[in-house]
């Protein structure tokens, strides 16, 4: 399945979660943002929001300052 994260084409294997894409990738679910398709997608849904082939998301990373 490829999928366009951050403008870059991914393949992963199967069908997965938006969760499950945040871990392969290595990427802290709690300090980033994520938009699917143009749409924000809530951290409560990122366990069941599904990502199908030729979808793009956007990650975003927080960063802390002062």
């Amino acid at each position: 399945m490829d999928i366009q994260i951050n403008g870059e084409t991914r393949t992963f294997d199967a069908p997965l979660s938006v969760l499950e894409i945040l871990r392969a990738m290595n990427l802290p679910a709690k300090k980033i943002a994520v938009e699917l398709n143009l749409e924000i997608v809530p951290k409560s849904a990122y366990e069941s929001q599904m990502v199908a082939e030729g979808d793009r998301i956007e990650i975003v990373h927080f960063i802390g300052g002062g």
